[in-house]
């Protein structure tokens, strides 16, 4: 596929565009200086935000000059969420966070070659700016009543709640930030997902205020949604973050790998740098095989390799054979092995009692009965190890690193023991 616009389509990453056939002109003409904005919100990406990053990445891949935005600026008034107001941070933890998404961005795009890609923060043009300059230059080319139609707006006008003045004026900061990319990097096209759109053609509107006769575009992505209903990004924990002390690798990996059959296909096509053939062949084996899981260990060492890098995507592999019973438990580091235990039912202990009671304790048997019709059947297992006297208590001298136990009744059932004090 030479058309980035044809692979864009082809893999599901294109929900719209401000003019198609002028856009693909544009493409054709090149080189064109592309830009994404993210806000820090929080002190880290999640898996909801690879979907632009990694589209940043296959622009930049296809000749466009990318500018991956941190808004030092906007992340200080937040986005208008169609439920309530956002939590007001301070400019400090702001700042911090900023500091920490651009870590997690850069290792995604090449900042070398033709179409080398800039870091920028919107708090470089909007700090110096007084509320009366604000006003007069960026507030004037806007209409409320035009404004008042955005979707999250309008929903939060029909709430209780309201919105303020500072989520309102949202809109006028992110088109500002198109202004400003435009003139300072010749920037002519905004990069975002699909519940953007209101404030990606708002700043192409403010251009064409602005700068009569300007080419300037917009491109949205899908929403990224999982067949459940549930939202993409989240797990039974909660968000899945880029940053590894938030989620680990570990569960990063777990993530993808317990991904739905129903939605695999599609994440495969928006995520992997994998060709088209080499996806189809996926998809067509996880039609034939589903409880394979190919498809889902395809991009669960894809995206790990990518975000983690391919030493703790070993690491994890690892501790994940090792867990069921093939690989050595003993060979795993602390870290992985914590990181893997603390995502399977666990208990915490002062001392180690009987196996019967500890399968009890974990949730592996029902009771001690219960526990012994396992041990009997051949079916528990201590660090891999098959018991056979379940009223013996394991050895300290068996614990992991001094302090784990890891209990598994029959192939597929695990749980952990945490031996304190």
């Amino acid at each position: 596929m030479t058309d980035i616009v044809d692979e864009l389509k082809w893999r599901g990453l294109f929900a719209q565009s401000t003019d198609e056939d002028a856009l693909r002109k544009a493409l054709a003409d090149g080189p064109v200086t592309f830009y994404c904005g993210y806000d820090p919100s929080a002190a880290s990406l999640h898996v909801g935000h690879l979907v632009q990053v990694l589209t940043m990445r296959r622009l930049q891949m296809a000749g466009l000059r990318p500018l991956a935005l941190v808004g030092g600026a906007t992340g200080q008034i937040g986005d208008p969420r169609p439920t309530a107001e956002r939590t007001l941070n301070d400019p400090e933890t702001i700042a911090n966070w900023v500091t920490r998404l651009r870590s997690q961005i850069e290792p995604f795009l090449s900042f070398e070659g033709e179409n080398a890609a800039v870091m920028v923060n919107n708090l470089d043009w909007t700090s110096g700016m007084s509320a009366i300059e604000f006003l007069r230059d960026i507030g004037k080319h806007f209409r409320v009543n035009k404004m008042l139609t955005k979707e999250s707006i309008a929903r939060r006008l029909e709430s209780d709640e309201g919105i303020s003045y500072t989520e309102f004026s949202y809109q006028l900061l992110q088109s500002m930030d198109y202004l400003e990319l435009y003139r300072r990097y010749g920037c002519t096209l905004q990069q975002g997902g699909s519940d953007q759109w209101g404030n990606l053609t708002a700043g192409l509107d403010l251009i064409h205020r602005l700068e009569p006769g300007a080419e300037v575009h917009a491109l949205a992505t899908p929403l990224m949604t999982k067949a459940d209903g549930t939202k993409f990004g989240k797990s039974e924990s909660g968000a899945v973050w880029l940053d590894p002390t938030m989620t680990t690798p570990y569960a990063f990996y777990q993530f993808w790998l317990n991904v739905d059959d129903r939605d695999i296909s599609r994440y495969m096509r928006i995520l992997s740098f994998r060709t088209p053939a080499e996806l189809e062949e996926l998809e067509k084996v996880t039609e034939e095989r589903p409880q394979a899981r190919t498809a889902q260990r395809a991009l669960a060492e894809e995206l790990t390799t990518l975000v983690h890098g391919a030493d703790q995507c070993a690491a994890v592999i690892a501790a994940s054979k090792a867990l069921f019973g093939q690989g050595e438990l003993s060979e795993l580091d602390e870290a992985t092995l914590s990181a893997a235990l603390s995502e399977v039912p666990h208990a915490q202990v002062t001392e180690l009692g009987p196996l019967v009671d500890l399968l009890v304790e974990v949730g592996l048997a029902p009771s001690k009965s219960g526990a012994r019709r396992t041990v009997k059947e051949g079916g528990a297992y201590v660090n891999n190890v098959k018991v056979t006297d379940g009223e013996s208590a394991p050895a300290r001298e068996e614990l992991l690193h001094g302090r784990w136990l890891v209990l598994r009744r029959g192939k597929k059932n695990l749980a952990a023991v945490e031996v304190t004090g």
